[in-house]
């Protein structure tokens, strides 16, 4: 099934708690408002948006977090990109790719992130930074 956001230019912005709730809020959010954009559940871009909205939200939790602040998920289309941003408190800590090691259990998130975007990064905003990736929308 191809799935395609049909609104060129839509965005949506939400703040949630740096917790593990509020990580796992901010992939379910993220998947319905897709899915309001003409993106169904289950597709191609769908599954892809999600384990990068899980990502990117579970390192501002694990590595952003600063007591007391929120992160930031927003969802942007520009023509045929659905852009994904995590914005986080914390920007003396940004995210790195490391080479895996053998045995380990955790540290293979931004290798997802890197397989599946067309392209990712970082960029310093007033407090923190944020942590973006898109995709494409037309597949």
């Amino acid at each position: 099934m191809n799935a395609e956001i049909t609104l060129a230019g839509a965005e949506f912005a939400q703040r949630f708690s740096a917790t593990r709730r509020g990580a796992r809020l901010a992939r379910r959010l993220a998947l319905h408002q897709l899915d309001a954009w003409g993106v169904p559940y289950g597709s191609e871009l769908s599954g892809d948006a999600a384990v990068i909205v899980s990502e990117l939200a579970a390192n501002a939790v694990l590595h952003g977090l600063v007591p007391g602040r929120d992160f930031e998920l927003r969802l942007t289309v520009v023509a045929d990109t659905l852009r994904i941003e995590v914005s986080d408190a914390r920007g003396e800590r940004e995210p790195e790719v490391r080479p895996s090691r053998p045995g380990a259990e955790s540290g293979f998130g931004l290798h997802l992130v890197d397989a599946l975007a067309t392209a990712w990064g970082v960029k310093d905003r007033g407090v923190g930074k944020t942590v973006w990736a898109e995709l494409a929308t037309a597949r």
